[in-house]
């Protein structure tokens, strides 16, 4: 079923943004609003270097498990890193640019989901 492959790699990557001290994590259902993923994955850290080993866990844990991304974006400014991997989106801030983008107010049509959601079978 591919809402569990989505479900799955959207808790490797929450577990994933967790172990790096992600600030603020938030994981949001989209699937039945947009066509783009069926979850978007926010977070923030406080500083470049942090932001970039956030999305290096990420990667590294999904790569794991077999998920490779389709693209990345933003790794080398860290104001915003975004990595598709298609049926999740995972968008890692610094603290600035999460406020001014805000994008859980421009996706709030999608259902804040939590860990525990995601990590049910």
């Amino acid at each position: 079923m591919e809402d569990s492959r989505s479900r799955k790699m959207a808790g490797i990557a929450y577990r994933a943004l967790e172990e790096k001290k992600a600030e603020d994590i938030k994981v949001l259902d989209i699937e039945n609003i947009s066509t783009l993923a069926d979850y978007f994955i926010i977070a923030s850290g406080r500083n470049h270097n942090q932001v970039q080993a956030m999305a290096d866990e990420v990667d590294e844990k999904l790569g794991k498990a077999g998920f490779v991304p389709k693209q990345t974006e933003g790794y080398r400014t860290a104001n915003w890193i975004l990595l598709d991997y298609g049926d999740i989106v995972v968008h890692i801030f610094d603290t600035e640019n999460r406020l001014f983008y805000d994008l859980e107010r421009i996706w709030r049509d999608g259902k804040e989901t939590t860990i525990e959601e995601l990590e049910e079978l």
